[in-house]
């Protein structure tokens, strides 16, 4: 299998859609596809109608960290939850998905940034994880082979990692055998209302009835919901990743600093990002949602790089229609996988941050180049609620970079929502009306 997985993989599932169904989950990402794992092991029937391919997106895109540390505190039990989810799921899996627990290290150069770091820990040791604030020598001992001006960091040893493009298609297997149907490349045009409630949803090749739809689409969720009256802040940034070839192991996990973050691989080599900012295309979302992002803006003021005029069919691009018509091609079909092109500034800055942080490696030889685009929110928390204004919707979107590691759990919270069974933890922090109050940023590790 390639990665990422894109446009011209090859069809999984074909389909014809169903003609109804207990529940019609829109997007086949890491959210998606465990929702219908859970729900399929509840005694439903869900259906997973994927416009392109099943983790064609960000699912696949990501750098394949399975983490607890640096979590929102709303965020953390699920977080925690996932990682056993996920070693559970990796037994079952009809392939190697590389699963592996090896820890995740930030690594700090400032004492304030020990000092945030040291209030974190403090807190996530008290709800029960395994977090350790390092000085120097303690970064050393850990990473012999590495060099930089850190002053310290902060390491969490049962944080675990995957490989997103061999993971999600292999759980799309096993729900596919638990009772779950998927159909790719199939678009989801608009929502099927009735009476003021959800009554199934409207697909490229006809309705299917439900009486529940989970909206998980990850970038272009906002695009379908505020056709239907949900809005919701979000806004999706270009985040560009590499894979490097095979290289000698310098550290077995995953670590992130300032100017690079990197993975070790299965095979071998290790997926890269430079540090610092993401890169939002400018359109006429990013200018509607501007007043929910302000408090993010001010705490965070370069956090991100501003870019003009989105690729052509993007959910943000100025072109990209806000209404269409049912009986007819939608967005989501016009562009079936969001594949943006990587910033090659931004890789060639984490190629050479990576050698100067392992010298002995001499040069750092791309296998690929991606980029993926991260359905963020104001808070950096995603949604995972019920739709107050349109019964029988429910909203998993605005992951923010961080699902594939934490999908599990929410997967699992939203088979709880659609079973009317109580949830593992709260989902208060989760809300889609928490937007309409002053937010709550979470910790900035």
């Amino acid at each position: 299998m390639t990665f990422p997985i894109n446009a011209d993989s090859p069809v999984a599932y074909p389909g014809p859609p169903p003609q109804e169904a207990d529940v019609v989950i829109v997007g086949g990402g890491v959210v998606g596809i465990m929702s219908a794992l859970f729900l399929a092991r509840a005694g439903r029937r869900p259906v997973v109608i994927e416009k392109g391919r099943v983790a064609g997106e960000q699912s696949s895109r990501n750098w394949g960290w399975i983490r607890a540390q640096g979590r929102d505190w709303g965020e953390l039990p699920f977080a925690m939850d996932a990682k056993g989810l996920w070693a559970e799921i990796a037994v079952e899996c009809d392939v190697d998905i590389g699963f592996r627990q090896t820890g995740v290290t930030y690594l700090a150069r400032s004492e304030k940034a020990m000092q945030r770091y040291a209030e974190w820990q403090a807190r996530a040791v008290d709800e029960g994880l395994d977090c350790t604030v390092l000085r120097r020598a303690g970064i050393d001992a850990l990473m012999p082979d590495a060099q930089g001006d850190w002053v310290g960091g902060i390491h969490t040893a049962s944080d675990c990692r995957a490989e997103p493009w061999v993971a999600v298609p292999a759980v799309a297997r096993l729900a596919c055998r638990d009772g779950a149907r998927i159909v790719e490349n199939c678009a989801v045009r608009g929502l099927d209302v009735e009476g003021g409630r959800v009554a199934g949803v409207v697909t490229e090749a006809g309705r299917i009835k439900s009486r529940s739809v989970v909206v998980s689409g990850g970038a272009w969720s906002r695009l379908l919901l505020q056709r239907h009256g949900v809005t919701i802040p979000q806004l999706a940034v270009r985040s560009s990743v590499v894979a490097t070839k095979a290289l000698p192991q310098v550290f077995e996990g995953q670590a992130t600093d300032d100017r690079v973050a990197f993975r070790r691989r299965a095979d071998g080599g290790y997926t890269l990002a430079s540090g610092g900012r993401n890169e939002l295309f400018v359109g006429r979302d990013a200018f509607a949602s501007v007043g929910a992002y302000l408090p993010a803006l001010r705490q965070e003021p370069f956090g991100t790089t501003l870019l003009p005029n989105a690729p052509t069919g993007f959910p943000d691009a100025w072109g990209t229609p806000r209404t269409w018509a049912l009986d007819g091609p939608s967005p989501f079909e016009r562009h079936r996988v969001l594949n943006p092109k990587p910033s090659m500034r931004r890789v060639t800055k984490a190629l050479r941050a990576f050698e100067q942080t392992f010298p002995q490696i001499s040069q750092a030889e791309a296998k690929a180049a991606w980029a993926g685009m991260i359905d963020t929110m104001p808070d950096f928390v995603p949604v995972i609620d019920e739709a107050a204004n349109l019964p029988g919707l429910v909203v998993a979107t605005g992951l923010s970079g961080h699902g594939f590691g934490i999908g599990p759990a929410f997967g699992k919270a939203v088979a709880a929502i659609l079973c009317d069974t109580p949830p593992d933890h709260s989902l208060s922090r989760f809300r889609i009306d928490r937007f309409a109050r002053p937010l709550e940023l979470g910790p900035t590790l």
